[in-house]
């Protein structure tokens, strides 16, 4: 009888120990972008494999990970984080390495690692989409039309307060393109200390007019509320709010800075099989094209362009509010994710140490 109840008990111990591994707990950034990917990922994962997706949100997904590795105390499977971001945590041994091998194939059979384009598979990570840093501006707030990163920093053309993100990153490199260095040499001289300091005295120009921001729902709605005229931001959260919410905001493309946001899974993840599956799950060719439909960011996968139709209002057509569109790229710059794994810390630092000045 003894044994009996022993065996009975184990048993159930591992009934119990079945059903709690059926899910993965997915963070994301909120707003917009984490609805685009509940109903591209998380609906269809759990349709196919019955695995339950419960999905949190922060202002940065990368921040909780080193805390919870370092502390034993994982419950994080999957994160969604920017480039630089994904390359330090992994550099750091805070992450899983990722077995691009269980990634699926194109329609075509192309493999998947010929198939996502240049950059977007890495050691402990996976692209799912190309985003950008933009500037945007209410039409109904501002009196002509801003044209240029130039126009941010016109505070005489274009009275009001701007919106920048409380980070160095883009910030530093939006300054210097405003005050005339082109794209295609913006790193070269914030690696020198006159670069730093150039892009620090032109953000001191409209120092006294900016609100900060530091997540993304934010931009879209300082400016439909008028206390911004202008803001950087995602540019997927103002085509929602534009097109989905029917918003008089603008996109000017000029100086957008383009970066990707891949998955990672945190070392120690508590449900680390089930967070492998829904990455190679949620980055598929199809997957990655109808997150497209949701919002305006660009698939990580090549094959997965020609499958971007309309947006989820069943008119609007996707391609030419993605950031790679040809008409979009005239003055954009590629984020140097190596130029900000090694002085993330330090300009930062910097950066924080003029906010308070």
């Amino acid at each position: 009888m003894k044994l009996k109840s022993v065996l009975m008990a184990t048993a159930l111990t591992g009934v119990a120990f079945g059903a709690q591994a059926q899910e993965v707990t997915v963070m994301s950034w909120g707003g917009a972008y984490t609805k685009s990917q509940v109903e591209a990922y998380h609906k269809p994962f759990t349709a196919e494999t019955g695995i339950k997706v419960n999905s949190v949100d922060a202002d940065n997904p990368a921040t909780p990970i080193k805390a919870q590795v370092e502390a034993g105390n994982v419950s994080i499977d999957v994160a969604d984080v920017e480039f630089s971001d994904a390359v330090r945590l992994c550099d750091e041994g805070l992450l899983e390495p990722i077995d691009h091998g269980m990634l699926p194939a194109a329609p075509d059979g192309t493999a998947a690692t010929d198939d996502f384009i240049e950059g977007a598979l890495q050691d402990c990570a996976v692209a799912n989409i190309v985003w950008s840093t933009v500037m945007a501006y209410n039409s109904e707030n501002v009196d002509g039309t801003p044209t240029t990163i130039a126009d941010f920093f016109d505070t005489g053309k274009f009275p009001g307060k701007r919106g920048l993100r409380k980070s160095a990153k883009a910030t530093l490199e939006m300054a210097l393109m405003a005050d005339g260095v082109p794209a295609g040499e913006v790193y070269d001289v914030l690696e020198t200390d006159e670069g730093i300091d150039r892009a620090f005295t032109k953000l001191d120009t409209i120092k006294d007019d900016i609100v900060w921001w530091e997540a993304g729902a934010q931009p879209p709605q300082l400016l439909a509320d008028g206390e911004v005229v202008m803001s950087t931001a995602y540019n997927g959260r103002i085509f929602n709010a534009a097109v989905g919410e029917g918003q008089p905001l603008e996109i000017v493309w000029d100086g957008q800075i383009l970066d990707f946001d891949l998955f990672v899974v945190p070392k120690g993840a508590p449900n680390k099989d089930a967070a492998m599956k829904f990455i190679a799950f949620s980055t598929d060719t199809k997957r990655l094209a109808d997150q497209a439909s949701w919002i305006s960011y660009g698939p990580a996968r090549k094959s997965s362009g020609a499958m971007v139709g309309l947006y989820s209002d069943g008119k609007t057509e996707m391609a030419p509010h993605m950031p790679t569109a040809a008409a979009n790229l005239e003055n954009a710059l590629v984020n140097n994710f190596e130029f900000w794994v090694d002085m993330d810390a330090e300009l930062n630092e910097r950066f924080n140490a003029w906010l308070a000045n």
